[in-house]
């Protein structure tokens, strides 16, 4: 059968999603406390890898195993195996034909950034972090030029393994709640440090070194040395991938409702 697993983690104490010979990602992660709970070798496949220091809200992968287990057991088991920071929320069994990556439909991030004179302490790692105001209407006028589809080779990581640059951004919300901005993200793919690399972009636009115009001069640059400098992974959240309904599988985890 195959089984698909809504994953959450905190990424910052492990070098990203996909594994490492190092041991120390959250695939080697998962994939260790998989065969520990099966005594066989699983591999898994995700709907989007993350780098290093990046949190998943709701990662979903897929396997194929001759086991019959439960849904609860898969959860239960796998997690008495699994490091504190790392744990399955659901388990559900597939169609062969589902695939965590190929049947997505598009994939949402959230970046969440804290504005105050000093630098944060309870929320080191899991907020990026200005000391400068931020002027929202620019930054609601710079996202506009994002939207639609458009060749992202300024926002592009140079190690970026994606036939190609061009992508469709179908959404950006930004919202505040007191200190904390919520920035969030949807389209049908992203590049590597894609939106790290926007991220940055803002913080100049909304800080006021640049107007939000010189988002739509970055896009047609195609260059990534136009664009500002790559924002910091720890505000980073990958929400998860959004799926035809047909597969009836969960759209969120608990774990997104408390972030600002």
């Amino acid at each position: 059968m195959r089984i698909a697993l809504g994953i959450s983690y905190n990424g910052q104490p492990y070098q990203g999603w996909q594994s490492q010979s190092t041991g120390l990602t959250i695939q080697d992660k998962l994939e260790k406390a998989l065969k520990e709970f099966t005594t066989q070798k699983v591999t898994t496949l995700c709907a989007g890898r993350t780098d290093a220091g990046v949190h998943g809200l709701m990662q979903v992968v897929h396997f194929d195993t001759p086991l019959e287990r439960d849904m609860g057991s898969w959860v239960r088991g796998t997690n008495r195996y699994l490091p504190d920071d790392i744990s399955v929320q659901w388990a559900q069994e597939v169609p062969p034909e589902f695939h965590a990556r190929g049947s997505a439909l598009s994939r949402r991030y959230a970046y969440i950034l804290l504005e105050s004179p000093v630098r944060p302490s309870l929320e080191a790692g899991r907020a990026g972090w200005v000391y400068r105001a931020l002027d929202e209407q620019a930054m609601q006028q710079a996202s506009r030029h994002l939207l639609g589809e458009h060749d992202f080779s300024s926002f592009r990581a140079s190690s970026c393994q994606a036939l190609s640059p061009v992508k469709t951004m179908m959404r950006v919300d930004i919202h505040r709640q007191g200190p904390y901005w919520r920035f969030e993200f949807e389209g049908n793919a992203f590049l590597h440090h894609m939106i790290r690399n926007i991220m940055g972009c803002m913080v100049t636009i909304g800080q006021g070194f640049q107007t939000p115009e010189w988002m739509a001069e970055v896009i047609a640059c195609k260059s990534r040395d136009a664009a500002a400098p790559t924002f910091s992974p720890d505000g980073l959240y990958f929400q998860g991938p959004v799926y035809d309904p047909k597969w009836g599988l969960p759209t969120s985890t608990p774990p997104f409702y408390w972030l600002p």
